[in-house]
């Protein structure tokens, strides 16, 4: 079956917020600017395949702190995704790229909704209702 959950975190640090930036070479939005996440494994709990999503893409080890809300698409490449996306904060601001994105940054967070992934636009205006 062509169909995966999966997991983002919106990490914030004070006015800023973390992205990454996939690589050219991605079959899903290539070069785009996107929450650091993940797929999750077969029967992995959410909150642990995220905690481990985020330590394989940025080191950096997280706190959950809720949920801001659910997506149901289709990626470019035909797989169906359910998505869940997390508001985060980082136990530490040292971050390492991990080896499937190109580039990483705290980005302030006007900054960064100029910058992301419009799919992600609406993770990022839940976080500031809160």
């Amino acid at each position: 079956m062509n169909f995966a959950a999966a997991v983002k975190a919106l990490i914030v640090d004070k006015d800023k917020i973390l992205l990454i930036k996939r690589k050219i070479s991605d079959a899903h939005c290539p070069g785009e600017w996107e929450l650091p996440g993940g797929r999750l494994e077969p029967g992995e709990d959410p909150i642990e395949g995220l905690k481990r999503e985020i330590k394989e893409e940025t080191g950096l080890e997280i706190e959950v702190v809720t949920s801001l809300g659910i997506k149901y698409f289709q990626r470019d490449d035909g797989q169906k995704i359910f998505l869940i996306n997390f508001l985060c904060r980082s136990l530490k601001i040292e971050f390492k790229l991990g080896n499937e994105h190109d580039e990483i940054e705290w980005i302030e967070i006007e900054e960064a909704k100029k910058k992301i992934h419009p799919a992600f636009l609406e993770a990022i205006e839940r976080f500031e209702k809160l």
